[in-house]
């Protein structure tokens, strides 16, 4: 299975030279080469950008929609959402369907305040006010890091820019951790768990597909985290894995746009991901790949791999008991307990998620003191809670109906 995963990865991420073997002038939709305030504008919405400096110094850049676009400021002051991507994805995740289909859109339409944050490390957020992307220091960080420093300072700007004290927080995966802690957001989780100052400012927590329990994932490229941390090393260093580099998204996205290669695109993500392609918009494939992989450092995805097949959530093991006193004043890292954590929280999961699979979930639930609501899609896969053609009928319109009864 591990040949599987480098050669399709690498060919889907643009390290081969497609355009040597195959002919792949096809015209690609423009929105492949916008960033996220490019994409906002272009879909007649209006747009801000910011740059967060967090405690330890990282330079995050995070997006605003503040209204839609049949509305304008004059209505005074909308509630506050805050969307937290996944592993390897950066915010503009939440707009890469057409605009009655994608989440951030419609909850500017339904009147909601919207920021969506890019995690350390990423295509958008790869700078920090002393270090350098070249040193290894830069790259020390994991999702423990994410739920530490990211997302408390992006919640403190939004809470000083707009006067809200409190907002609601959206997830998908390891975006699901920064706020429970951490794979997409397991950040989420995490930072509620260990902060309680932070879970004050927090309406509802919505976690879609949260990873949390990693134990029993199907998907073949999993097979990677059975590699020694030191082969891993070895192969992709111990600075940044799979950065995003402008160069490197032509082979890529023209493969995705081929009328011909796009299968090739389509398999890969049912094997990364689940099958269910008759949900996906496969004429945007060269968009959902234009902004994949955006990068993460070594470290988090070693942080990922302790949670594989694990039966615990804790922090980053530094890999010896002297590196853990001196991170933790205790031997172990310490362990995330999530039934410390009291915000009123809504989990949705796949069926077919082969990532996150419903087993997954299963364990996690018991620990959600504040369970507000839990629906399984059988048919679902980890991509269908941000690309699926029939996500704003069957769970974007309840994400918005328990917004406004918390509202």
């Amino acid at each position: 299975m591990m040949w599987l995963f480098l050669t399709t990865t690498c060919l889907i991420c643009g390290t081969l030279n497609a355009g040597a073997f195959f002919d792949l002038e096809n015209e690609v939709n423009p929105e492949v080469w916008m960033n996220t305030s490019e994409i906002i504008t272009y879909n007649g919405y209006p747009s801000e950008e910011y740059e967060v400096i967090t405690k330890d110094g990282y330079i995050l850049c995070i997006n605003r929609i503040p209204y839609g676009r049949s509305q304008n400021r004059s209505t005074g002051p909308r509630p506050v959402v805050y969307m937290q991507h996944a592993l390897f994805a950066d915010n503009a995740y939440w707009l890469e369907n057409y605009a009655n289909g994608s989440l951030g859109f419609l909850l500017a339409d339904a009147g909601y305040d919207v920021w969506m944050g890019n995690s350390r490390g990423n295509t958008w957020s790869r700078k920090h006010k002393t270090l350098s992307v070249n040193e290894e220091a830069f790259w020390a960080f994991s999702f423990d890091e994410m739920a530490k420093y990211d997302l408390p300072g992006i919640v403190d700007f939004i809470v000083n820019k707009t006067g809200q004290e409190k907002l609601h927080f959206i997830g998908h995966s390891l975006g699901t951790t920064i706020g429970l802690s951490c794979l997409h957001i397991l950040s989420g989780f995490v930072a509620f768990s260990t902060m309680p100052e932070l879970a004050q400012r927090i309406k509802m927590n919505f976690a879609l597909g949260p990873v949390i329990s990693f134990k029993y994932p199907t998907s073949v490229f999993t097979s990677f985290f059975l590699l020694p941390n030191s082969i891993i090393k070895a192969l992709f260093g111990t600075k940044g894995f799979f950065l995003e580099y402008k160069n490197g998204k032509i082979p890529s996205t023209k493969i995705c746009n081929n009328k011909i290669l796009w299968m090739l695109c389509s398999e890969f993500m049912s094997l990364w991901a689940g099958a269910n392609t008759k949900n996906m918009n496969m004429s945007r494939m060269d968009v959902y790949m234009s902004h994949a992989p955006t990068g993460s450092s070594i470290q988090n995805i070693l942080h990922i791999k302790q949670l594989y097949r694990s039966d615990e959530f804790r922090a980053y093991d530094w890999g010896s008991e002297a590196e853990n006193m001196h991170h933790y004043n205790q031997s172990r890292p310490p362990l995330y307990d999530l039934t410390t954590m009291n915000v009123p929280t809504a989990i949705w999961a796949g069926g077919h998620d082969i990532l996150i699979t419903p087993r997954d979930v299963t364990r996690i639930l018991p620990q959600i003191r504040n369970l507000r609501y839990f629906k399984l899609f059988p048919d679902w896969n980890h991509f269908d809670f941000v690309w699926g053609l029939d996500a704003p009928q069957r769970m974007y319109s309840k994400i918005i109906a328990l917004m406004k009864e918390y509202d």
